[in-house]
């Protein structure tokens, strides 16, 4: 076992989970390299140093160059909002770090690009944490369709909804401005990162966006409050998906349904430790979706409880990603998803912007 220097930019919501899951993943999963918490970065001083002393890190700055430049700091976690993401992980490569970097890989798609092109260049393990596609239902799922458990795939319906900006009395923030910060930029990355990981490449789209609530208190929202999407895989198969933060009453709506011409399987976050799946053999009588629960007999289940139908929660998917994240670094190879996954991610909203905005199907190749 070697101990390996961990920094993270930001310590919300995300900068805990992450903090968290560092510190629990060796013991999860048994890494070789153990995660040592080695500072935390974040907007002021204070703020700084109430994370390290609630987290545990050695050490805290508000200076993201500190943080990257630190030679204790081996690795670097971005669990910032996306404005940041460039400058960040461009820095970190040209030092030879390791970089994790939440989701949308960057503010614009010309940040993706650089950063996909800066982490190809440095030879750099990178990764973008996209965790609700880790669960292990939704592992299970990825399984049942590779295996060919559900017939040539015909059709994919999928949702990330949440009410968090239903209200529209809930004060302007980051999340109301910029583009990457919109339903479609933030929520709809999950989803559609899940579509490309169920099914395959999307090869063109046609998306509307809509600003439901223009005014907050506080400012002006230029970004959309949901969207909807369908798109056409390359495999032939259809899809439909809607992303919104206005979703009244749905909290973790990630959420799939998807049809083959041998089967058709059901997911939702909110119930995350189920899938719902149909075959289409026995008689028909008997024929109905099964509602199967989780257990140590699906990916990355039994590390976190040895009981069936016990569950896995959120903090456990981030740990499953510090378990990859540790393990591709300790081999120095890139694994899913990684920099260029989550530029495709981006292609595929730039290409359902444009469709929003000129009302047409778009391919994704020029994007």
């Amino acid at each position: 076992m070697a101990e390996i220097g961990i920094g993270i930019l930001g310590g919300g919501y995300m900068g805990k989970a992450h903090a968290v899951a560092m510190s629990a993943v060796g013991a999860v999963f048994n890494t070789k390299l153990r995660p040592r918490l080695e500072m935390v970065c974040a907007t002021s001083p204070n703020s700084a140093e109430r994370y390290r002393q609630a987290y545990g890190f050695q050490r805290a700055t508000d200076d993201w160059r500190v943080l990257v430049k630190d030679p204790k700091v081996e690795a670097l976690i971005i669990a910032a909002p996306q404005s940041s993401h460039r400058a960040v992980a461009e820095a970190a490569f040209a030092l030879g770090k390791p970089v994790f970097c939440e989701k949308p890989l960057g503010a614009s798609l010309a940040d993706s690009q650089a950063m996909t092109a800066a982490a190809q260049a440095s030879g750099c393990v990178n990764m973008v944490g996209f965790n609700y596609i880790r669960t292990p239902a939704s592992q299970f799922a990825r399984q049942l369709i590779a295996d060919g458990e559900l017939g040539e795939i015909t059709m994919f319906r999928g949702e990330h909804t949440e009410d968090f900006y239903a209200d529209p009395k809930t004060p302007a923030s980051w999340r109301t401005n910029g583009q990457s910060s919109g339903a479609l930029g933030d929520l709809g990355s999950h989803m559609i990162n899940g579509a490309l990981a169920l099914i395959g490449p999307i090869t063109r789209v046609m998306a509307e966006t809509e600003t439901v609530h223009k005014l907050r208190p506080g400012g002006a929202v230029t970004n959309d409050d949901h969207a909807q999407m369908m798109c056409r895989f390359e495999s032939g198969a259809m899809g439909q998906m809607y992303f919104s933060r206005i979703a009244t009453g749905r909290k973790m709506g990630y959420a799939y349904e998807i049809t083959g011409t041998k089967g058709a399987l059901r997911f939702d976050q909110e119930d995350q430790n189920a899938v719902w799946l149909y075959r289409t053999y026995g008689p028909e009588a008997t024929r109905g979706f099964t509602k199967i629960l989780t257990g140590p007999a699906h990916p990355d289940y039994e590390p976190f409880c040895q009981g069936p139908g016990h569950g896995t929660g959120y903090q456990d998917q981030i740990i499953i990603e510090a378990r990859d994240f540790l393990a591709a670094i300790e081999t120095n190879t890139t694994i899913w998803p990684s920099f260029r996954d989550g530029l495709e991610v981006n292609r595929v909203i730039a290409a359902a912007t444009a469709s929003a905005r000129d009302s047409s199907w778009q391919d994704i190749n020029p994007f």
